[in-house]
Parts: C-alpha cells; sequence; structure tokens
C-alpha cells in the first residue's frame, strides 16, 4: 500500500514515553495507516498543530504534561478539538475510565493490550470521524458556491489569529465584493447570477492554492480571503491575480457602468497579531480599503488610504 493511500486510511499519532509501547502500536498499524509518533506530551501538541492527525493513541502517564493534560490543551485549540483521542494505558481501574472519558477521550484501552482489539477500534473511531466531518464539511460550506460560509471562516480566522501571534508571523486579509452585482441580476435574472457567484469564486480559489488559505463567502456577492503567514506584498500579489482571472472569465455585465464584464473590488489589510491588535480591527480595516476600491473605480484594490 502506498504512502498516500496509507494517508487516506487515517493519519494515527501514538503518544507514549516509553519506545517499546510506540514500537509495538507502530507495527500492529503500520500496514493499515500512517502512523506518527511522539514521546511527550508537548511534542505530541506540536506534530498535532503541523500535521493534524485523524486519531490520537494516548498514553495517561507521562512526565511532564500527562495524558489527561494533553486532552484538556486539544479541547481548548478550535484546530485541535475534533481530533479523536483513545486512551492506551496501564491503568485500568472503572475510575481511571472514567476520568480519561470525562476528559474527551472516545476510548480506553487498558495495558497490556491485543493488538486486534486496538486495530478494530482503530478503525471503528476513523469510521465515525470521517462521518463526522462529512457532516461538519455541510455545516460549514456554502452550498452555492462550494467555498467556506462565514461561520467556518470565523472559526478559522480565531485559530490561525493566535498561531500567527504565537509564531510572529503576519496574517493578511483580502475583503472582495463583485462589482454592481444587483444591476447584473436584475439584468440576467438570478439563476444567472448564481452561476456568475460559482464562476467567480472558481477563479479566487485558483489563484490562492496554498494549504493554509481559505476563501469564504462572507455574504451575498462579498467574500472573504484570509492569508496565513503572508505579508502585504504577498497578499497585493493575490489580489492582482484575482482582479487578472476574473477578467479573463469574460463574464459579460452590459449593465456595469465600470466595465462591460463582471469585475471585482479588493480591500487588502495586513497585521502580525499580537498584544495590541484584534482580528475585527483586521475585518474593519479590509472593509474599509473595499469601501475605497469602489469609491475610486472599482476593478481594482486599495490595501492604503493613498491608494
Amino acid at each position: 500500500m502506498s504512502w498516500t493511500d496509507l494517508a487516506k486510511n487515517g493519519r494515527i499519532l501514538i503518544v507514549d514515553d516509553a519506545m517499546e509501547n510506540i514500537q509495538i502500536l507502530h507495527q500492529a498499524l503500520r500496514d493499515e495507516h500512517e502512523v506518527l509518533f511522539a514521546l511527550s506530551g508537548e511534542k505530541a501538541l506540536d506534530i498535532a498543530l503541523q500535521q493534524t492527525p485523524d486519531l490520537m493513541l494516548l498514553d495517561a502517564v507521562m512526565p511532564g504534561m500527562d495524558g489527561y493534560a494533553v486532552c484538556a490543551a486539544l479541547r481548548a485549540a478550535p484546530a485541535l478539538r475534533d481530533i479523536p483521542v483513545i486512551f492506551v494505558t496501564a491503568l485500568s481501574q472503572p475510575e481511571d475510565e472514567t476520568r480519561a472519558l470525562e476528559a474527551g477521550a472516545v476510548d480506553f484501552i487498558s495495558k497490556p493490550f491485543n493488538v486486534a482489539v486496538v486495530r478494530a477500534r482503530v478503525r471503528t473511531q476513523l469510521t465515525v470521524k470521517r462521518q463526522a466531518d462529512a457532516m461538519r464539511e455541510l455545516t460549514l460550506t456554502d452550498a452555492l458556491t462550494g467555498v467556506s460560509n462565514r461561520r467556518s471562516f470565523n472559526d478559522t480566522l480565531d485559530a490561525e489569529w493566535r498561531r500567527c501571534a504565537r509564531i510572529g508571523m503576519p496574517l493578511s486579509l483580502l475583503m472582495i465584493d463583485i462589482d454592481h452585482f444587483k444591476l447584473y441580476n436584475d439584468s440576467y435574472g438570478h439563476q444567472a447570477g448564481d452561476l456568475c457567484l460559482q464562476q467567480v469564486a472558481g477563479a479566487m480559489k485558483r489563484c490562492a492554492s496554498r494549504p493554509q488559505d481559505m476563501l469564504a463567502r462572507y455574504g451575498g456577492e462579498e467574500f472573504i480571503l484570509l492569508l496565513p503567514q503572508e505579508g502585504l506584498d504577498g497578499a497585493e500579489v493575490i489580489a492582482r491575480r484575482i482582479i487578472d482571472e476574473v477578467r479573463k472569465c469574460a463574464i459579460a455585465h452590459a449593465s456595469s457602468p465600470t466595465a462591460p464584464r463582471v469585475s471585482v473590488s479588493i480591500g487588502i489589510a495586513s497585521v502580525t497579531p499580537g498584544e495590541y491588535s484584534d482580528a475585527s480591527a483586521l475585518i474593519r480595516t479590509a472593509d474599509g480599503l473595499l469601501y475605497r476600491a469602489k469609491q475610486t473605480g472599482r476593478d481594482r484594490y486599495c490595501m492604503s488610504a493613498e491608494d
């Protein structure tokens, strides 16, 4: 089975301070799954943030950060809270299992464990997670355009804001509006308007293809693009691409005072999150610059008051 196929079957993070336990579990799971490992709770959280496992097999008793503290940290992080955790531990009393489940674990396996039982429970929890992910995707995606919806954007902005603040990296935002969209609907009808939204969304998605980039429909004909770890210069490059890509779509808009085709206006804002800034201020700045782009002719972007 290829590495890609293993990843599709589920990425599993094994966390145990004893290498022999990791080796046994790795041997049991490596033929069906992509397997990562960590020897401490702190390292497990670092790996989880970078590689997002589908399931964590977690020892309860470890020096430093124990399994219960790891669970608490996972539940407190929006980007990690949906990772299911199976405790695999030498603890075996009913109160130990109760404590694990109350901490957020989905299952509890006592050592010494049966390998076949571990495999079966892993498969079960991965199936449950895939079903939950599918349902979550439905609730976080805009049904018309297929991009993220506003709720999904708000959750992601919160997580990326904290992450960029922690690592000292910039966060950029593009507020994007389809010019004279009401006139387009009035002229061509709402069915054509829906198709226009889909085409413009597709054009924007082609311009921001990094895994961490997030395009969302913010409301009506307004979209928002989140660019984690991207500064103002990089955000400007993407804004230019979007304007050019929408122009290339050549969607006729005979009633537009701006151009004979559909165009977009963009406001660009960027900040390095820190103690004296907040995400809502970033949105307000981008929105104000979008308004300026509209006031100064549309079919353009603004990134400062002088643009």
